[in-house]
């Protein structure tokens, strides 16, 4: 039942926005009743802790498995594979978690605020900090917020413009993660270092 009153309100909060999504609506989506819905849930900012959280949970752990990765922008360039796989493999999540206005999430439980280890966002930084100190990228790139957000949303460009536009036949689509390799190809080349590619 928890499940079920999950996927129906990640799906209704991405179609319909959050705002305009009810508890009731939710129930009446899965053909429960209300008050079955509350006794998981004490309210609509629950529903969306719980899928926020457990979302950017399984982001973080994509990026986990990267940490062998000794050199940093070889990991840099496999975050951002990941990140593109992961969207393109979990799009409804995706759309929730980055195309979906809904109120800042504060206490995503189980993932630390800045703790690589369970951070997405953390463990990017630390990475572009790495690349950086190692003296990988252009002198003056020190800022290892800024990198993590250039890069970030280079990639989250290419990942919403297919959710949103894939079906378009106005623009002769590429296959994306031909584009998304070329793509970071051409980020890694424009913050690296002279001679460091």
């Amino acid at each position: 039942m928890r499940h079920n009153i999950l996927e129906a309100a990640r799906e209704m909060f991405v179609r319909r926005g959050y705002e305009a999504t009810t508890m009731r609506a939710i129930a009446d989506r899965i053909g429960y009743t209300p008050t079955a819905i509350y006794h998981h849930f004490r309210n609509k900012e629950a529903l969306l802790t719980e899928l926020t959280t457990q979302d950017f949970r399984a982001l973080g752990q994509a990026f986990q498995k990267l940490g062998a990765v000794s050199d940093p922008v070889e990991r840099l360039r496999r975050i951002g594979r990941a990140y593109i796989e992961f969207g393109l493999t979990h799009p409804m999540h995706y759309r929730l978690m980055f195309m979906t206005p809904h109120p800042a999430v504060k206490d995503q439980k189980g993932i630390t605020q800045g703790d690589p280890s369970q951070d997405a966002y953390a463990f990017l930084v630390q990475s572009c900090t790495e690349a950086i100190a190692a003296g990988r990228f252009r002198p003056e790139l020190k800022d290892a917020q800024q990198v993590a957000q250039m890069l970030w949303a280079g990639c989250h460009g290419l990942v919403s413009l297919h959710i949103a536009k894939e079906h378009d036949d106005w623009v002769e689509w590429r296959d994306i993660r031909e584009t998304a390799n070329e793509m970071h190809d051409v980020m890694m080349k424009g913050l690296a270092r002279e001679g460091t590619l």
